[in-house]
């Protein structure tokens, strides 16, 4: 199974914007077995901005574009330089591409990009993927990296998205707010009741929200590729997810129903 996997920046680190090294340790230890298994794994990696705010001691994430360029540029090499050392010891080798807006919207750079993803993949790399927020600006930018992880997932008929985020999946209503809110296993359609969810995102690291994740699904029910919004904090999840267990919530394409 092709598979790409998208870990968000409250995944990834602490509040402090500092690395969560137990978790990424563990989470790279299991996408080494899943890949171990047979299956393909593409990594959709958030974290940069938020790690370079760490490491550069700023006390809240820019907002301004060049000192947010300034904290990818510091926070990517981290980021990157963890994924290498920690996939390493399990033998895979890593590949970092960083992509803009205009990586996708023009149809050259859009076949370039696809035709490397693939050419990794039949060589048994892992990439990794961020939009290149160092030289990004509003006209060029995706905006989020779950929509990235849904466009890179239609752009390698991958069969699975997976977003690992601080919340278990889609409820019914804010977890947070009401303590009635049931969380939705299965998502068959997306329908204005099912749109009339999504809120906006809950940590201050991040950029996304529960909108970008319905509109990433979106993406993916197009396409025929099923995706799973699950809690990141348990990355014994995706062992649960590749096995059929009823993890977070589930967006099956009606191709697949």
């Amino acid at each position: 199974m092709r598979i790409v996997v998208k870990i968000g920046t409250s995944t990834l680190a602490h509040s402090t914007g500092h690395l969560n090294i137990r978790r990424v340790e563990e989470l790279c230890k299991i996408m080494s077995d899943i890949k171990n298994a047979g299956h393909e794994v593409i990594l959709v990696s958030s974290g940069a901005i938020g790690m370079g705010v760490g490491k550069l001691g700023l006390r809240e994430r820019p907002k301004d574009i060049p000192t947010k360029q300034a904290a990818a540029a510091v926070g990517q090499c981290e980021l990157m330089y963890t994924y290498d050392k920690l996939f390493s010891e399990y033998h895979h080798t890593v590949a970092q591409l960083l992509i803009t807006g205009e990586d996708i919207a023009n149809e050259k750079r859009h076949g370039n990009f696809r035709n490397t993803l693939n050419r990794l993949l039949e060589l048994g790399a892992l990439p990794i993927i961020n939009e290149n927020d160092t030289v990004a600006t509003d006209e060029i930018v995706i905006g989020d990296n779950d929509t990235l992880a849904a466009i890179v997932a239609k752009s390698v008929d991958a069969e699975l998205l997976i977003l690992l985020s601080d919340i278990d999946g889609l409820y019914t209503a804010d977890p947070h707010k009401d303590p009635n809110a049931k969380l939705l296993s299965r998502v068959t359609k997306l329908d204005e009741s099912i749109l009339s969810l999504a809120g906006v995102s809950s940590t201050k690291q991040g950029t996304g929200g529960m909108v970008t994740k319905l509109q990433a699904a979106e993406i993916c029910m197009n396409c025929g590729c099923a995706m799973v919004i699950a809690n990141g904090s348990k990355p014994a999840n995706l062992y649960d997810i590749l096995d059929g267990k009823a993890v977070g919530t589930t967006f099956i394409p009606e191709v697949r129903q």
